[in-house]
């Protein structure tokens, strides 16, 4: 194992603050590396009042020095990668070949895709909606699969070549939406007079990521894997098939980045002090109630990319315990959320058919009523604090409490979203001030 190297994946549904840690540790690494997802996954980092939502480019653009990688396992739109280029570098960071780089072997997003997700997501029954973002991830994966109708970024170095695949590929979907959906043709035309400019303004950044991580790997360069979603959204893993289209745990980093297992370093899994979940699918410690909607309005829990309400409920340690099997230690976020309840609860297993379950098998949460452990709350404003000790006596508590239940020791602690509002606590991670 490269000890210097850093995974950073979510635990949960998603939405676990992981921009924030990812920017916290960037510090000390040479490169941040995007492996998974794509546009459907927004990491929001606040560096004092300014206030960053990121989707494609990796977190650590908002270091110096830092090499940003967006790898092979990403579902590259380029049309949302040129405006958040545009919006950065409207701010003041610039992104060129010496910060930030793509895999030539990502597979795009196009225009088709995101027709596709919405057409398949508004025939579904009431019921069984996955509840997609419409940001044509799962279509695009689907492609990748299927082999044939796959266009990869590298394509854009070649836009004659790439011309001809965009109308092979736009006349196939056009009798697939026509047969199904009644749909309207593309415009071919006007799809390769789009991507003929994309290929103008992302052309320079496409790299051969994966050898020159491996070389960086060589050279004991330090590296941290930056995770989108979160491990139950994980589509081998997760509630399935409410689940994203891309493997999202650390077993996902050496195929989506292209470097070997051994390589993916400490793997820090981040879990918030309550739980949240975007779209349908089960949820078993939610709170339809006072408290979600006080968390939700505390935590500001709207989605960063689709602004969406997101349901939210008691912390949920089986869930957790179940994803963090796969994991190394963890991080905490959003503790300071918490203030001002009265008493908390904490999952720690279910009943499901009248018998109690203490494994988390995604098969069955759709039926699960959850067994808590209530703990005391607290009253007084923790984003101040900067180490363990001045935490209030119950939110310690709670925090050993999580580590006792998850069998996991907690090496950050988050209580406010601005980076320096960080407690380095029971870390591994090398090199952190």
């Amino acid at each position: 194992m490269n000890s210097s190297n850093v995974t950073v994946i979510g635990l949960q549904w998603g939405d676990e603050g992981k921009g924030k840690i990812v920017d916290a540790l960037a510090g000390v690494s040479k490169y941040v590396v995007r492996f998974c997802g794509g546009a459907n996954a927004g990491h929001t980092v606040e560096v004092g009042d300014q206030k960053y939502a990121l989707h494609l480019i990796p977190c650590g653009v908002l270091t110096e020095g830092v090499t940003n990688v967006v790898g092979n396992g990403v579902a590259f739109d380029p049309a949302v990668a040129c405006e958040e280029i545009a919006g950065l570098e409207a701010r003041g960071i610039m992104l060129g070949p010496d910060n930030m780089i793509v895999s030539a072997n990502a597979h795009m997003v196009m225009p088709w895709h995101k027709t596709e997700d919405i057409l398949s997501e508004k025939a579904l029954a009431d019921g069984k909606k996955i509840g997609t973002t419409a940001r044509g991830i799962g279509p695009c994966y689907a492609d990748k699969a299927r082999r044939s109708t796959a266009i990869r970024t590298g394509e854009l170095l070649d836009t004659e070549k790439l011309s001809a695949r965009i109308r092979e590929i736009a006349a196939i979907k056009n009798k697939y939406f026509q047969a199904l959906y009644d749909q309207a043709p593309l415009d071919a035309d006007g799809i390769i007079a789009d991507y003929i400019e994309y290929a103008r303004s992302l052309g320079p950044l496409i790299a051969n990521t994966g050898a020159i991580l491996r070389q960086a790997i060589t050279d004991g360069e330090a590296i941290l894997f930056e995770g989108g979603q979160g491990s139950m959204l994980d589509i081998d893993h997760g509630t399935y098939p409410f689940v994203t289209s891309s493997p999202v745990t650390a077993c996902g980093v050496p195929t989506g980045a292209g470097i070997a297992p051994s390589a993916i370093g400490i793997v820090v899994g981040l879990i918030k002090a309550y739980t949240t979940r975007v779209g349908a699918g089960p949820f078993p410690s939610e709170q339809d109630n006072q408290t979600g909607e006080y968390l939700r309005e505390k935590g500001h829990e709207y989605g960063t990319t689709t602004g969406r309400p997101r349901r939210c409920g008691w912390f949920d340690a089986t869930a957790v315990r179940y994803a963090a099997d796969i994991t190394g230690e963890l991080a905490l976020s959003l503790l300071d959320v918490l203030s001002g309840l009265d008493e908390l609860k904490i999952c720690t297993g279910y009943i499901v058919d009248g018998e109690k379950m203490t494994q988390f098998d995604p098969a069955v949460m759709d039926r699960a009523e959850c067994v808590y452990e209530t703990l005391p709350g607290w009253s007084q404003d923790i984003t101040a604090c900067k180490t363990y000790d001045e935490l209030p006596e119950a939110a310690r508590n709670y925090v050993d409490t999580v580590e006792r239940i998850v069998g996991r020791t907690i090496g950050f602690i988050s209580v406010g979203p601005e980076r320096t509002q960080t407690i380095f606590h029971n870390t591994k991670v090398k090199g952190l001030k």
